[in-house]
């Protein structure tokens, strides 16, 4: 029985929902919005996070309120299908990505709903025990670009591991200093996105300094062009994808097998996209990792929950929220994360008892 044949024909009601704003200032000129669901039915919640980045598509779902026909009995099948044929959308998204997003937020809610409702936990559903979950710490290093916010961070956190945004104004010393601290797990190219505010154009120059110089990481997301790919040909086996994986489609498109790949939920969208990649990788000896998409809310605790299910020992793009603070508070916890599983339903940490 595939995953998704273990979780298809859990009932689900649905009496009705709400949207819960979140909203966080990162910086003086950026506050990340994101948009709780909250399904209820049957005299339980279930709660999915829509962590699409725009401010004005949360505003505009919010402000239509709870307009979308749900309510009723399903299946999680049933209703996966019936997400499929609305528009989640009061306004048009501001990028295509997002309707992705959206529903993986409604997906995932439903879960939670079906698993509370029948009294167990996803673990359970599918026959996995959580593992604790390793982590690496997403960053970017400023502009101009420095040693000090992973500095900062390894005087507080001695043993924490990084994922690095690398950009073309990296200098040479700044990669010594940074392989000097032992702590780099992977380098991410940003190579594919587009019209993004972390856009990074194909450089083959930086994409040979870091090639050669971090000789252990992993590197995501090159755009391989004749003049990267010949530079990055000899390092295929640490090149990883993330931003261009929807399905297992695009897994089986890559430009040629690839050891390991990023599977984001939110970017799969539906479960049973997701569930159907988690296992086409493991049938072909695919090392897998999870990276989040700055979740505010209980989106974060289920990413690290999958992680801990399908892809514990990889490089978890899944720190702990508060890793990405500009001056991270002590207390925070040390990968691997420990379990932290609810006893039932689809939740992780902090959100089991909201």
């Amino acid at each position: 029985m595939s995953l998704w044949e273990r979780l298809a024909a859990l009932p689900l009601r649905i009496d009705d929902y709400g949207l819960e704003n979140l909203q966080r200032a990162v910086s003086s000129a950026f506050t990340r919005r994101s948009t709780v669901i909250r399904l209820r039915g049957a005299g339980a919640e279930g709660v999915g996070e829509d962590v699409t980045y725009d401010a004005e598509d949360h505003e505009a779902l919010q402000a239509a309120g709870s307009a979308l026909r749900l309510v009723g009995d399903w299946t999680l099948r049933s209703f996966s299908d019936h997400l499929a044929t609305l528009d989640l959308w009061p306004a048009p998204p501001t990028r295509p990505a997002s309707v992705r997003y959206r529903r993986w937020g409604y997906e995932s809610a439903a879960l939670d709903l079906a698993l509370r409702q029948a009294g167990t936990s996803l673990a359970a559903a599918v026959g996995r025990a959580p593992q604790p979950v390793r982590f690496v710490v997403s960053l970017r290093l400023g502009e101009p670009p420095t040693i000090e916010p992973v500095r900062g961070r390894l005087e507080r956190y001695p043993t924490l591991r990084f994922k690095l945004d690398a950009t073309s104004d990296w200098s040479d010393e700044l990669i010594a200093q940074l392989v000097a601290t032992g702590a780099v797990d992977s380098i991410d190219l940003k190579g594919l996105y587009e019209g993004s505010i972390v856009d990074q154009r194909a450089d083959p120059d930086l994409y040979r300094r870091v090639a050669e110089g971090f000789p252990q990481a992993w590197i995501e997301d090159p755009r391989l062009s004749r003049e990267t790919d010949a530079v990055l040909r000899p390092y295929r086996d640490r090149i990883t994808w993330d931003a261009n994986i929807h399905s297992v489609a695009d897994i089986e498109a890559l430009p040629f097998p690839p050891r390991m790949v990023n599977i984001k939920p939110s970017r799969l969208g539906s479960l049973r996209e997701l569930l159907a990649a988690y296992e086409y990788c493991a049938t072909r000896a695919i090392d897998m990792y999870g990276g989040g998409q700055f979740e505010l809310g209980p989106g974060r605790g289920q990413i690290q929950l999958l992680a801990s299910l399908f892809h514990p020992d990889g490089p978890n793009d899944t720190a702990p929220g508060a890793f990405n603070d500009p001056d991270p508070p002590p207390g925070l916890p040390a990968s691997p994360l420990p379990v932290s599983a609810a006893e039932v339903g689809f939740r992780w940490g902090e959100w089991n008892e909201r």
